[in-house]
Parts: structure tokens; C-alpha cells; sequence
């Protein structure tokens, strides 16, 4: 049994896997402290990887796992099963590496363009070959929303919500037009260029925004929630078995 711990900017995420596939999930809110001793003793971990954006994981939450499982804590020297061509490593998303990773395992030999829409809205290119490219980071939807009321004297408080019409015929509806379909034809004008650059591309979407952004798109595009967990646990495994 494999635990993988992703602590993002606004929840914790945990996965129990069995022999690669995802038996358990939870998650829980920013500010909450999981006892992650306890959450691994219960569902019999062995082996476990955390990967943390966040502030640093106190010592007597760290300590217990390190001494009672097989622990790794994800870090820029951590050995990943790809290529990765960034040129600044140490400044690279712990999360965006294990999306790519786990896009690596789920379409071995495909080019895939990596959407990870949380906080922040992620692109990153991966290649069939299993070169990680590198990507861009853009501001999330909420993010988009919020900075436009909080930085003009005047445009409201507007959250997101399907709308019926392109173009916006009220400020709200032009406020919320401007960033989901902004978003939208984001992704459309990546995948676009990366068929011209690469050729056929597989896209992957993520994050809390995924299916709402999915479901606005045209084009073929692959939803899992769980991509970061799925590609922590293949950086896990792949680490237990130089181990062995």
C-alpha cells in the first residue's frame, strides 16, 4: 500500500493506492493540520511520498512518518522517471512535476499538454519521448474574477457560472465572459500551437476548476482530478524499486 500527501495552496490531498490504482482519497481544507501518522498507520501504508507547496512541514509531523514507513519527501533532486528540462529546477512546482508525471504514465509515447486549473491555471508540455519541456503559469479563474474587483473602483464581486451568450450584456456577464472564455480559448490557442509545433498532442485537464473548464471546450479533452496523486505515486514506486 502506497500513500501519496499533496499539500497545495488551498487543500491537502491524500491517495491510498494498491498495486498502482487509487483505492481511497480525501481532502481536507487550508489551515486544517491532518494527522497523516495516523491517516497512514490506518490504511496500512508501507510506503509514502508528500509533496508540499506550502509553508514547511513542521519536524513532529515529519518525524513519525520518516521513522515508521519507507518516506520520501518530493524535492527538485528527487529521481522522476522522465527527462525534465527545466532550467530552474529548484523553482519548479512540486505539483506541476507530478501532473506531468502522471500524464507520463497515463499515455507513455504521446505528446500531452498538462492544464493543472487550481489557484493558478498550468500548461506544461511533456513529449512522447518523456522529455518534460517546461510551461507557463497564468492566473486561475477565481484569480481573474477576484483582480478585477479588487483592483478597479467600480466592477463587483462576480463568481463563476455557465452563461448563455458569448458576448456579455451586463457588466457582471461581460466580467465572467472575459474569464472563462478567456481561459477557454487559452487552452484552444495551446493546443493549437503545440499539433503546429509537435503534432498530435494529448490534453489533460486538472485541478479544482477541470470539469467546469472541460465542459466549455470543444475539442477532446482527458479530466483526472487526480493526476498530481496519481503522478506522485509513479515517483514513488519508481524511487521504492531503485531501493530494491
Amino acid at each position: 500500500m502506497n500513500l501519496a500527501i499533496d499539500i497545495g495552496n488551498t487543500r491537502t490531498k491524500a491517495a491510498v493506492f494498491r498495486d498502482g490504482a487509487l483505492v481511497r482519497h480525501q481532502e481536507w481544507p487550508k489551515g486544517s493540520e491532518p494527522d497523516f501518522f495516523e491517516y497512514a498507520t490506518n490504511q496500512a501504508a508501507r510506503n509514502i511520498i508528500l509533496s508540499n507547496v506550502a509553508d514547511a512541514v513542521r519536524p513532529e509531523v515529519q518525524e513519525p512518518l520518516q521513522h515508521h514507513f519507507r518516506f520520501f519527501e518530493l524535492h527538485p533532486t528527487t529521481p522522476i522517471p522522465i527527462s525534465n528540462q527545466y532550467e530552474t529546477p529548484e523553482t519548479l512546482g512540486k505539483d506541476r512535476l507530478a501532473a506531468v508525471v502522471g500524464a507520463y504514465a497515463l499515455f507513455p509515447g504521446q505528446h500531452c499538454l498538462i492544464v493543472d486549473a487550481g489557484t493558478c491555471i498550468t500548461y506544461d508540455w511533456l513529449t512522447k519521448a518523456g522529455a518534460y519541456l517546461g510551461g507557463n503559469i497564468a492566473p486561475g479563474l477565481s484569480m481573474r474574477l477576484q483582480a478585477m474587483h479588487r483592483f478597479t473602483a467600480r466592477l463587483p464581486e462576480v463568481g463563476s457560472r455557465e452563461e448563455a451568450d458569448l458576448i456579455g450584456r451586463s457588466t457582471e456577464t461581460a466580467m465572467r465572459n472575459g474569464a472563462q472564455e478567456g481561459i477557454r480559448h487559452e487552452i484552444e490557442g495551446y493546443r493549437q500551437w503545440s499539433v503546429a509545433h509537435l503534432g498530435a498532442i494529448r490534453v489533460l485537464l486538472t485541478g479544482g476548476d477541470a470539469v467546469f473548464l472541460a465542459n466549455k471546450l470543444k475539442s477532446e479533452i482527458f479530466v483526472n482530478q487526480h493526476l498530481v496523486l496519481l503522478g506522485l505515486n509513479k515517483i514513488l514506486e519508481y524511487n521504492v524499486k531503485r531501493l530494491e
